[in-house]
């Protein structure tokens, strides 16, 4: 017999903004969401992960724009307790991620026992990840799919992946490699299985490729490292492709400077004037990840087919989620940070 679900659980909070440790409290009677409309279900979490627009959004965005207090984060696997719901029932093992927008307004997330969360959010944990890996898998995984479906990337391609050791990045180096591509990635640890830069050695990386450009340009190029730095695009036409893609697939710091102003237009230089006057006319995307029933499926295939696995960096347990913060902040960590819940 299952055990009752309580009125009240354990949740960190955002309470106001700020660093995480500024921001986010533990509290013991946070009320878990029990009404469900049709099409929603009630999830257990056992494992949560940690995701840069997490803090990036404790931090900048204003308490009146926030929807403070709500519980903090998007990703995590767990098992359903209630369902209003035909397709996802009791007892169902699953994995997904929060929309940005909808968490906000329903002031749900995932560093919490429960979540109450519409099934379009949902994927079936793959019976070969542990709820561990499974709870690194959504945000980061869908990000790099959906980068790489609107790059367009084919088989027989070359693929350039910025940021390989990110979640984002290790996903969209194992996406292309599975779709036959050949994938060069930037990081700064090696591995055999691809064509490998090491970006503390070769200095500023758009005057690296500028003076070193592969014998055959890159069809696709991802900034997988959410950084807002143009000349990687601006300075590509060594390196990409006349008809490439540069796509920014991270999740960018939303700009504080005045420079950031000068940085977009020269993006807007080479993106939207004629080529007869840039010379150059690649496109330039920036994914914003949403959930496509599709291409959910899709993901849930590569991970089943053991094609692509997430990479975890390290794990904590829920009274260790201001460590975590720590971890993710240095900007060092290969792979996601999970924190267990109940596992």
């Amino acid at each position: 017999m299952s055990s009752p679900i309580p009125d009240v659980q354990k949740a960190w909070i955002e309470v106001t903004q700020g660093t995480p440790k500024q921001g986010l409290q533990l509290k013991t009677d946070w009320p878990v969401s029990k009404q469900l409309a049709p099409g929603d279900v009630l999830v257990k979490i056992q494992a949560a992960a940690l995701n840069p627009p997490g803090h990036k959004m404790l931090r900048v965005v204003p308490n009146f724009l926030s929807g403070r207090p709500l519980a903090a984060e998007t990703d995590f696997a767990g098992v359903i307790v209630d369902s209003k719901d035909e397709e996802f029932k009791v007892g169902d093992e699953i994995c997904g991620f929060l929309d940005l927008v909808w968490q906000r307004k329903a002031r749900q997330g995932t560093l919490a026992e429960y979540v109450r969360v519409p099934i379009r959010f949902l994927m079936r944990r793959p019976p070969n990840l542990s709820v561990i890996e499974a709870a690194g898998v959504s945000l980061a995984g869908l990000t790099a799919l959906q980068a790489l479906d609107e790059a367009k990337l084919e088989e027989g391609q070359s693929v350039l992946i910025n940021g390989g050791s990110t979640a984002v990045g290790s996903f969209a180096i194992q996406i292309a490699k599975a779709r036959g591509a050949t994938v060069t990635a930037v990081a700064s640890g090696k591995n055999e299985n691809y064509q490998f830069i090491d970006y503390t050695t070769v200095g500023p990386l758009h005057e690296y490729l500028f003076k070193n450009p592969p014998t055959t340009k890159y069809n696709v190029f991802v900034e997988a490292l959410g950084i807002f730095d143009p000349s990687l695009y601006t300075f590509s036409k060594p390196y990409l492709a006349p008809n490439g893609i540069f796509v920014s697939a991270g999740f960018p710091q939303p700009p504080m400077k005045l420079s950031s102003i000068w940085d977009a237009s020269r993006i807007a230089s080479i993106k939207f004037l004629p080529s007869f006057l840039t010379g150059f006319k690649p496109a330039y995307l920036v994914t914003s990840v949403h959930h496509k029933r599709e291409r959910i499926s899709r993901m849930h295939d590569l991970l089943a087919e053991g094609k692509v696995k997430p990479l975890i960096d390290s794990v904590y347990e829920f009274e260790d989620v201001l460590k975590a913060y720590e971890r993710i902040l240095t900007k060092r960590a290969t792979g996601k940070l999970v924190v267990k819940v109940y596992v």
